[in-house]
């Protein structure tokens, strides 16, 4: 197939997934849904996997870790409830789709990854994109980023037994925090709100990610 043929087909590809798998459940956010129908996907997998990109599910990037599916993707930005002035700290940068997508809809992204080889193959993916509000961390994402705290949103894609209190105590006034708590086989994924000294925690669905590992996570 022609370069121009599957610059369409992926195209075409990605209008269904927003109008089927995003609109056509609960997503709602006219900013996520806007993002998620520009960004290409299809540059965050290798060139095997490309013709997978707006499949309904996770699909593998290496290293033993994944793309989540794009509704999952979609539902946890949306409870964030970005409006574009907010310091945003991710846990676990990955492929760097999410990272984009939070890059596009925030201020500032704060991204750590335990694995040097996906935060520098994200980075470079989001340079080409013209993504320049980003730092790339390379260390253990349970711990967080104290030193440029408090966060007004707070993204973790990797499962943790308890959300680890480190990012609870860098989560700003009135922050989100939106991580799948559970053990490694399910989880339920969670937003967690900041209310002065509150914390207040609600279920959002049962989900099922990669394993956090690190200090106040899985070891």
């Amino acid at each position: 197939m022609r370069d121009r043929d599957k610059a369409i087909a992926f195209k075409q590809q990605q209008e269904s997934m927003v109008s089927c798998q995003l609109r056509g459940r609960d997503i709602t956010d006219e900013r996520v849904l806007a993002v998620m129908a520009e960004l290409p996907r299809e540059l965050f997998l290798d060139e095997p996997l490309r013709s997978q990109a707006y499949t309904d599910g996770p699909l593998p990037i290496g290293q033993g870790q994944t793309i989540s599916q794009p509704y999952i993707q979609a539902l946890m930005t949306q409870h964030l409830h970005l409006e574009g002035t907010e310091k945003v700290l991710e846990i676990g940068t990955g492929s760097g789709y999410q990272t984009a997508i939070l890059a596009r809809l925030s201020r500032e992204v704060f991204t750590v990854e335990r694995i040097a080889e996906l935060s520098m193959s994200a980075r470079r993916i989001l340079d080409s994109l013209g993504l320049d509000n980003v730092h790339y961390i390379v260390a253990d994402g349970s711990e967080g980023m104290e030193e440029a705290a408090p966060f007004e949103a707070i993204l973790v894609t990797a499962a943790c037994p308890e959300v680890p209190e480190p990012l609870v105590e860098q989560l700003g006034e009135n922050g989100r925090l939106v991580a799948p708590v559970g053990p490694r086989d399910t989880q339920d994924l969670v937003l967690v709100t900041r209310e002065g000294e509150q914390i207040r925690r609600k279920s959002i669905c049962p989900c099922r990610f990669v394993p956090l590992l690190g200090k106040h996570a899985f070891q």
